[in-house]
């Protein structure tokens, strides 16, 4: 858990080993609720190494002094990631 916007990570381990591995973050919000995009690369057994990278919207309440996970939302590929930018830019462009 954590007290702190800042402290807020997706890095993940079980039993000594790094199985989400976060890259970067960007806060989009702060406060009571804040808004985090990250991307992130995860351990892929069969191959012994982190696969390609992945993105992830997540927000966080905070709650009894942490801030705990409400909700997320992946984002599936490079592909994906490029519609949501597109579609934003394009709207943000009509204003």
């Amino acid at each position: 858990m954590a007290e702190t916007i800042d402290e807020i990570s997706l890095n993940y381990e079980e039993d000594g080993q790094l199985i989400v591995k976060e890259l970067d973050k960007e806060i989009l919000t702060r406060g009571a609720w804040t808004t985090i995009v990250f991307r992130y690369k995860q351990w892929d057994k069969k191959t012994e190494d982190f696969g390609k990278d992945l993105y992830t919207i997540r927000r966080y309440r905070k709650m009894k002094g942490n801030y705990m996970q409400q909700s997320k939302f992946n984002i599936s590929n490079s592909e994906q990631a490029g519609k949501i930018i597109a579609a934003l830019q394009k709207w943000i462009g009509e204003n």
